[in-house]
């Protein structure tokens, strides 16, 4: 109809999908003729120019503003980073484990997140995981029981990158609430998520939130963003730091340290350049096609994917609720690297974790990729299927 959004021009930005059935943004989101050019542009630049340092920090601040807006944020609560484990460490090196010993960390996590806080058991810190029940959820009250007066953070995954269940909207704030009333910190990773639906860090009411653009923002690697609380972030001090941490990356001051007001505090050196370009083309595309578009999108297509499951007493791992499901659908496999790979044989990229075959859909995506994807597993013989297990 009139005024309905183009998903086929949207498809079109990306040759990929000419070739093949493309699943796997939950790992590496495809790219754009509009991000490819946005590199070239870069190389172009620098035979052009051989250095163009204030064309590249307006880039960053280009980039901050970019994912501010896409966050409902201000900019200066946005830290431009070399990756979402680069904006962890930074939040983690400025606890204080003396106050408080404890950090709470779901088992949504990806590795890196927990990794990072176990790292800070030489500083005094004490982990303790939260528990997912025999549905892969995780019922509020482990939390609930979990944190305490001695908990400094909790770090939370909005998808977990197994299986694709999301910790709701409510749920969220439901966590937030009782980590605030007893003292704690909240850091949300909303890597598998963010390019895909509207998250607002701020209403959710988190501390901290944290991605990177290598997935379904669409950029590349060797980047990533740290939202942190305005008023948060100048009682915190990293013990990461760098230039572009410092309030005036001019002064070049070797006398000491003066961070930044806001979350650029978070910062550490050079910023990554060549990904910077990159970065800014994966959001205008974005941006320009709307969030709440291409979460529409991806809502239905995991819905229709999760309906063609059923049909076919595929067993699957993620959770069947539209509030509790993130852009991927995971598929329980007998042997779930032996099934990627007879994936890929037809031309179909998906990835593999935990047993599950995982799935991630963008607004790239059609509904004849969900059908090539269904009818491939159903040839498989590698699929559990839902009365077996």
């Amino acid at each position: 109809m009139p005024g309905s959004p183009d998903f086929s021009q949207f498809r079109a930005q990306f040759p990929t999908t000419e070739t093949k059935v493309y699943l796997n943004s939950g790992s590496y989101g495809l790219l754009a003729n509009r991000v490819r050019a946005s590199m070239e542009r870069y190389l172009s630049d620098r035979i052009e120019r051989g250095a163009d340092w204030g064309g590249w920090v307006g880039l960053e601040e280009d980039v901050r503003r970019q994912m501010a807006t896409l966050l409902g944020a201000q900019a200066a609560e946005i830290a431009v980073t070399a990756s979402a484990s680069a904006g962890i460490n930074a939040v983690a090196s400025s606890i204080d484990f003396g106050q408080r010993r404890k950090v709470v960390v779901s088992n949504y996590e990806f590795p890196t997140s927990a990794q990072i806080w176990h790292a800070q058991e030489k500083r005094g810190a004490r982990v303790v995981h939260v528990a997912e029940a025999d549905d892969r959820t995780i019922p509020l009250s482990h939390f609930e029981s979990t944190i305490d007066r001695d908990t400094a953070i909790v770090a939370l995954s909005h998808v977990c990158y197994r299986h694709g269940g999301k910790l709701s909207t409510d749920y969220v704030r439901e966590v937030v609430r009782i980590a605030h009333e007893r003292g704690a910190l909240v850091i949300l990773d909303c890597f598998q998520s963010v390019g895909t639906e509207a998250i607002d860090p701020g209403a959710l009411g988190v501390d901290f939130c944290v991605g990177g653009m290598l997935k379904y923002l669409l950029g590349t690697a060797g980047i990533g963003f740290l939202w942190v609380r305005d008023s948060l972030a100048p009682t915190l001090v990293p013990t990461t730091s760098g230039w572009f941490a410092q309030a005036d990356t001019h002064a070049m001051d070797i006398f000491a340290n003066d961070p930044g007001p806001g979350a650029r505090r978070f910062q550490g050196g050079t910023p990554p350049v060549p990904s910077l370009y990159m970065a800014q083309a994966g959001l205008d595309l974005i941006l320009g096609f709307g969030v709440d578009v291409i979460e529409e999108r991806v809502r239905a297509l995991t819905r229709l994917t999760l309906d063609r499951l059923a049909e076919e007493n595929i067993a699957v791992a993620t959770p069947n609720d539209d509030t509790r499901r993130g852009p991927m659908v995971a598929v329980r496999a007998r042997d779930d690297n032996a099934l990627v790979a007879r994936l890929i044989d037809q031309d179909i990229i998906t990835s593999c974790r935990d047993g599950n075959v995982r799935a991630g859909f963008h607004a790239y995506n059609n509904e004849a990729d969900v059908d090539r994807f269904i009818k491939a597993l159903k040839g498989s013989g590698l699929c559990l299927m839902r009365d077996a297990t």
